[in-house]
């Protein structure tokens, strides 16, 4: 884990800028927003089968998508396969189809594929949703088809009691229910032990399915990994002289607490790097600018927390006893200081694009650090010097 690279956004490693227009003419101004979704979710779907780090697929506007793909060689072949629509289908299994699964199972590499077509997909079905049991304890999925679909699927149902269906989006099984009897109706309900979140993946990527949403490619921009690497030095560099400065002035202005400062805030670097590697955290230059700016907040925090435990030691007060105030006293403004920093990061990461929520991701962690760093760490520190026999070189404090 640790030895793996980081990873690096657009802007740093450089790949492509992609804008797609979807066609939503066909579908009534309370669906759009849904078809949107769904379609994101599939193309996201699609762009991981390419192993890209971290791709970026969000909704611009009520019919532009924007796909950012760090990194990717093979741009083209990218292009043609997100270009096409999301394609439902329901498949039953064949005859061997139980003999074809055992054979995967046991390591055999087959390329046949254990269900087959029955004709009806994406077009037959009118809408899936959210629903619960009589009960209300358990998510489930209702499905609606339209008239010819509910033929078909009568058919399906009626010779498949009690073996499985599966439903195809992109040629990839999404769901696998068994059919437990005949439904002549065309409402369908697939059930078993979802949770709410699950349910609702589901809904999403059938209605993706169902609801006929073109995207054409209206906007293509490359973006060289020359011009990302120039951006990261400079970053980094810009990044390393603020870190030197800052130790610096915390070692002539707070003496021994500046240097425990320096300690502490090389132990907060270290946490946030381990941080963006087991999370993982895709870094972009305004990521990188987040992660600067708490830097700063957590420098901040032990500022106000030596500048307190200064104006104690002036009232006389031993180094315990001075050091403890500070801490109290300090405790409210870094509390308040590192509240309002989550509040905004967190709005942020919200309700804003993929650039700004990077900048929101990294702000947040780092302020969450510098918080433990401040009081944890550096008080602990301060707890090896401030015993009775540091009471002579007072002059180390002050």
């Amino acid at each position: 884990m640790f030895e793996s690279p980081f990873r690096l956004g657009l802007d740093l490693l450089g790949g492509t800028h992609l804008v797609y227009q979807a066609d939503i003419e066909q579908i009534e101004g309370r669906d759009i927003g849904e078809a949107m979704q769904g379609v994101r979710d599939v193309i996201e779907r699609r762009v991981n089968l390419f192993g890209v780090a971290e791709p970026v697929v969000q909704i611009s506007g009520d019919d532009r998508l924007i796909v950012e793909l760090a990194g990717i060689k093979d741009v083209n072949q990218a292009i043609q396969q997100i270009g096409e629509t999301p394609f439902l289908e329901f498949k039953e299994e064949k005859i061997d189809a139980q003999a074809i699964v055992d054979a995967q199972q046991n390591g055999q590499r087959l390329d046949e594929d254990p269900f087959q077509s029955t004709g009806l997909n994406g077009k037959h079905l009118k809408r899936a949703e959210v629903t619960f049991d009589q009960q209300g304890l358990s998510s489930q999925v209702s499905l609606e088809l339209n008239d010819e679909g509910a033929k078909l699927f009568a058919d399906i149902t009626k010779r498949n009691v009690g073996k499985r269906v599966a439903i195809y989006l992109d040629g990839i099984p999404i769901s696998i229910p068994v059919v437990q009897e005949e439904i002549p109706s065309g409402r369908a309900v697939i059930n078993g032990n979802f949770t709410i979140n699950e349910t609702k993946l589901l809904v999403t990527r059938l209605n993706a399915g169902a609801l006929p949403v073109p995207i054409k490619l209206i906007s293509q921009q490359t973006i060289g990994a020359s011009l990302g690497a120039e951006s990261l030095a400079k970053s980094l560099k810009a990044g390393v002289y603020g870190l030197i400065f800052v130790a610096i002035f915390m070692v002539l202005f707070y003496r021994l607490p500046g240097i425990i400062a320096v300690i502490a805030l090389l132990i907060y670097v270290l946490i946030v790097l381990s941080f963006y590697k087991l999370i993982p955290v895709t870094l972009t230059l305004a990521g990188i600018a987040g992660f600067i700016l708490s830097l700063g907040m957590a420098v901040d925090a032990n500022i106000l927390i030596f500048a307190r435990m200064k104006e104690e030691l002036k009232l006389g007060k031993g180094l315990n006893a001075a050091m403890h105030e500070g801490f109290r006293r300090a405790w409210l403004s870094v509390r308040d200081s590192h509240v309002t920093a989550l509040i905004g990061a967190f709005f942020l990461y919200s309700f804003t694009t993929s650039i700004v929520k990077g900048f929101a991701l990294t702000l947040g962690i780092g302020v969450l650090t510098s918080l433990l760093t401040a009081i944890v760490i550096t008080r602990g520190f301060l707890n090896l010097f401030t015993g009775s026999k540091f009471e002579k070189v007072k002059w180390l404090f002050r």
